[in-house]
């Protein structure tokens, strides 16, 4: 089974004062490279990213990652919210994929290893994994390529695929003990770990 990530960096970080894709860490490392990185690392070969806001200056820092092999879609609806980036993304994710693995550029502490755990829970394109932290739900999310298109067609704002998971049979994959799993929205601390 191919899995690949999808990074979705639109937003334009209106709390952290500006876009999260623009973010660096207390570590030094743009978010951006560690959440493309984590995803390489995590299982998937090819990383599909979507931008938005600041999409031209994310885009530059986008071509001096390390790993240097991402695909990058620019969502010009990204005002929208979550919804309109993800659709963004699914349209374009490499169309061999069998399933993507969604995660957000804010999510710091968040490692390859919990990518590992909820790709290792899939077998084929019919599967939705999602992490949870101590029983919360929250990213990274599996979708297997069954799914995409009535993802695509439900995502709306903010919500993402919330409205769509609760729709249907999702396995939940326990992450707590690698990662909090906790969004950073403001600029009092960007590095979770």
């Amino acid at each position: 089974m191919r899995v690949d990530g999808l990074l979705l960096a639109a937003g334009s970080g209106s709390r952290m004062g500006k876009p999260k894709a623009l973010v660096v860490g207390d570590d030094g490392v743009p978010w951006l490279h560690s959440t493309l990185q984590t995803l390489h690392d995590g299982g998937c070969e090819r990383v599909t990213v979507v931008l938005g806001a600041a999409a031209k200056e994310s885009g530059w820092l986008l071509t001096q990652a390390p790993s240097g092999r991402a695909r990058l879609v620019v969502a010009d609806d990204w005002a929208e919210g979550m919804g309109a980036s993800l659709r963004a993304g699914l349209a374009g994710t490499y169309p061999d994929a069998d399933a993507v693995v969604v995660t957000l550029v804010d999510l710091p502490d968040v490692t390859a290893e919990v990518v590992r755990r909820v790709v290792a829970a899939a077998t084929g394109p019919a599967d939705l994994v999602r992490a949870t932290y101590a029983g919360r739900p929250g990213h990274p999310v599996l979708l297997g390529k069954d799914h995409w298109t009535g993802v695509q067609g439900t995502v709306a704002g903010d919500t993402g695929a919330r409205d769509y998971l609760a729709a249907h049979d999702v396995t939940l994959v326990e992450c707590g003990d690698l990662a909090t799993g906790r969004d950073v929205d403001t600029p009092a601390r960007t590095d979770a770990g």
